[in-house]
């Protein structure tokens, strides 16, 4: 009987943790995904791992940060799991993905095309450097503030992202080798 006040007061907690984050969680899986019904899968998925959690689990300290990395790994994880995609640049990606789509159909379906590529290209990363690179580029992050969701120092974002930053250009120069 001590057992269920114990699973009713996680399930409470599970559920306020829900209201207050839920949407934080869709944002991030859907800035990975592209697609709001993935972003839906990836919220349910996250939040059923919550409530699959051992009741002696370690605690979780920081619980927006905690859902986020969550968030942000399973949307990469289902992007994976979808993985037939060619590679692309930063440096030409930037311009792109920050200019609006509606001004150009042409330019609309090359922007689609890129947004598309890199969702890929980030999957093929390892999860902790795809996180990095969603942080600072998804999500406006900067490096102190990644390093410490991250458990990491600046440093260390900083060569990471840049190192990934070179090798995603090199990947899309061969993309685009290809589709010429």
């Amino acid at each position: 009987m001590a057992a269920q006040p114990e699973q009713a007061a996680s399930s409470t907690d599970l559920e306020q943790i829900f209201r207050e984050h839920h949407a934080m969680v869709f944002r991030a899986a859907y800035r990975v995904t592209g697609n709001a019904g993935d972003a839906e899968d990836v919220l349910q998925t996250v939040f059923l791992r919550m409530a699959k959690r051992e009741t002696d689990a370690d605690v979780i300290g920081n619980m927006s940060s905690f859902l986020h990395r969550a968030a942000v790994n399973a949307a990469l994880d289902l992007v994976r799991s979808r993985q037939n995609i060619r590679n692309i640049p930063l440096d030409e990606l930037e311009p792109v993905l920050a200019e609006p789509a509606h001004r150009n159909p042409e330019r609309a379906h090359s922007s689609s095309e890129i947004r598309d590529w890199l969702r890929g290209a980030l999957a093929r990363l390892n999860p902790r450097i795809a996180e990095m690179f969603t942080l600072r580029f998804f999500e406006g992050k900067d490096n102190p503030e990644i390093a410490r969701l991250l458990n990491t120092t600046p440093g260390t974002v900083a060569v990471t992202i840049s190192r990934t930053r070179d090798r995603l250009q090199k990947e899309y120069e061969a993309y685009l080798g290809g589709v010429a």
